[in-house]
Order: C-alpha cells, then sequence, then structure tokens
C-alpha cells in the first residue's frame, strides 16, 4: 500500500530560478563570497578608470578644440602657438594609421609563420632556444629598439629603398628622392620588428592548444603535413590569431620613442612612403609635451583623445570578428 501511494504521488515541483540563485547563494563559502566579490569590484574599477580618463581627456579637449580656429580633423598643421591658433590631426591620423598597417603586414605573416614552424616543424631540441629568444625581444624596452633603428636600421635601408624606387618608383608610393631612410617605411618596419614577438608568443600558444584528434583524424585520412595545418590548425587557431594580431597593433598604434627617434616628421602628407615626413599621435605628443604651453597641452590631449578613440574601435572590431567566429574557438572544438 506505501509503495502504490508513492507510485501515485505528484512530482515534486522544480524550485523556481528566484529559489534556485537564493540556494546557490546561501550555499556559498565564505571564500567563494569573497572572490565573487573582489571580482566584481575589479571589474567595476577598471570601468570608472576607463570612465574618469575618458572624462579627462574629452574636458582638456573640449577646451583646446573650442578655441582652434583651423579644422581639428582635416588640418594640415600643428601650430598651437600662433594666435589665433590652428592645429589639427590630419598628418597625425595619417602616419599612425600608415605605419600600424604596413607593421601588421609585415609581422602577422612572419609571426604565424614562426609560431607554425616551432609548434609542427621545429625539432625538439629547436623549439626551446627559438622561443627564449622570441621572449627575449619582447623584453627590449622601446628606446633600445629605436636606438637600434637610428645606428642600424636607418643606415641599412638605402639599398631596398633604391631598388624600390627603381621597379616600383612609377606608382608613386615608392618613389624615393634621396637622403636619410626616416620614413613610413622605415617606421613599419621597426614596428613590425617589436610587435613580432607578442603576436609569435600568443599564436605559438593557440596552435598548441590544437586537440590531437584533429590532427590525428587528418593524418589518418592521408593528408600532408601543410593540409593539415591549413585543415585542423588555422581554422581552429584564428580567432587566436585576430587577438594576438590586435595585442600587435595595439603596441604599434601608441608607440612613442622608437617612433620619434627613427622619423623625420614635417606635419605634411606624402603620398610616397619612402620620403621623410608625416608622424604620429603618440610620436607627436612625446616631442612636444615638454615644450608646450598650457593650451598645446590640451591641443596634445586632444590628439590623445583620438587615439584613445582609435584604439576603442580596433579593440572592439576584433572583438566583433572574434565573435562571428565562434566556431574556431576552443570552446566548440
Amino acid at each position: 500500500m506505501d509503495t502504490q501511494q508513492i507510485a501515485d504521488a505528484p512530482p515534486p515541483t522544480p524550485p523556481s530560478a528566484a529559489e534556485q540563485k537564493r540556494a546557490a547563494r546561501g550555499a556559498t563559502r565564505p571564500g567563494d563570497r569573497i572572490f565573487l566579490g573582489l571580482s566584481r569590484g575589479s571589474g567595476i574599477l577598471l570601468l570608472v578608470i576607463m570612465a574618469a580618463i575618458a572624462g579627462f581627456l574629452t574636458y582638456r579637449a573640449v577646451l583646446a578644440i573650442s578655441k582652434d580656429h583651423g579644422n581639428f580633423l582635416t588640418t594640415l598643421d600643428w601650430n598651437t602657438g600662433a594666435n589665433p591658433p590652428v592645429f589639427g590631426i590630419a598628418v597625425l591620423a595619417y602616419g599612425t594609421v600608415v605605419s600600424s598597417i604596413i607593421a601588421m603586414v609585415i609581422a602577422v605573416p612572419v609571426a604565424v609563420a614562426i609560431a607554425l614552424f616551432l609548434t609542427h616543424y621545429a625539432p625538439r631540441r629547436l623549439r626551446g632556444p627559438i622561443a627564449y629568444v622570441i621572449d627575449l625581444l619582447a623584453a627590449v624596452p622601446s628606446i633600445v629598439y629605436g636606438l637600434w633603428g637610428a645606428l642600424v636600421l636607418v643606415p641599412n635601408l638605402n639599398g631596398l629603398f633604391g631598388w624600390l624606387n627603381d621597379y616600383l618608383g612609377w606608382t608613386g608610393i615608392f618613389s624615393w628622392q634621396g637622403g636619410a631612410a626616416r620614413s613610413m617605411l622605415t617606421v613599419g618596419i621597426l614596428l613590425a620588428i617589436m610587435i613580432l614577438p607578442i603576436i609569435t608568443n600568443v599564436s605559438r600558444e593557440v596552435f598548441r592548444q590544437v586537440p590531437q584528434m584533429h590532427e590525428e583524424a587528418a593524418l589518418a585520412l592521408g593528408a600532408t603535413r601543410w593540409e593539415v595545418i591549413r585543415m585542423s590548425v588555422l581554422p581552429f587557431g584564428r580567432s587566436g590569431v585576430i587577438s594576438a594580431s590586435m595585442l600587435g597593433l595595439g603596441r604599434a598604434l601608441g608607440e612613442t620613442m622608437a617612433v620619434a627617434t627613427v622619423l623625420s616628421p614635417d606635419f605634411l602628407i606624402h603620398g610616397s612612403l619612402l620620403n621623410p615626413g608625416g608622424g604620429t599621435f603618440a610620436q607627436n605628443i612625446a616631442s612636444k609635451f615638454s615644450e608646450a604651453t598650457e593650451f598645446g597641452r590640451d591641443a596634445l590631449i586632444a590628439s590623445g583623445l583620438v587615439l584613445f578613440v582609435i584604439t576603442l574601435l580596433v579593440n572592439g572590431a576584433a572583438r566583433a570578428i572574434i565573435a562571428r567566429r565562434k566556431e574556431y574557438s576552443g570552446a566548440n572544438a
């Protein structure tokens, strides 16, 4: 009879979502509650700091732009000491974007190739030393790269610039008028060398996380090593490579001392990448901040606000690309 009553009894009502949350909170141990509070507080603190930085930059930028007698976005001049002051960021935006694009075009393919070599081709006895050297390159200060660029890279680029001028000078992009090789292409090459370790290290770690079963399945089907990389490794690590590239791009956009050491700015937009000229946001701020008046510093802060916005847009674009390619992430593998 008792068994029959138990069988006829209605099933227990599952707890509601609110009851489950209350139960989970009540069952949480003190250490978990402390960690949850610290994690939440850290996230809120980060947002507050970002908002404070944005507010400070915006306030000082408005003070400067309100007194600018030129178009802040299109003026090809930076004369904050004039009466009235005239300044704009057209040259700085052009130089920052162009030098970063050159650096990415050079660095990303080389970094991915090095990462693939270390994870799938290099003998075991070579992987450690090569990885160690790459880690050391990532730790070199920017000013050291700048000094190397000024003393070694710039004097040895004349041959490359001459060759580009002889065979591709007709395009206008690679025309060269002679002189020191202190141009946007030089800056791009130096930035590529600087961001190469970052992209390589992150890409290498991503490729090492590829499930072994994926590669073994491709090999069992008769795929060559390159086909395994093309069909299994690269699709799996695509999001990681994009993230690594964005980290490198962030450093390229904000690099200061190295760019200031090898570039000869003249606040003109040149169609050729080989002739001196141009400038970047970070280089302009570093070179003029110490000698600027209070208004001049506000103008430099206004240009820093633009760089801040560009960096946020780049990171947002990277997140959007990764979100659209979740099928390649390790979570779904």
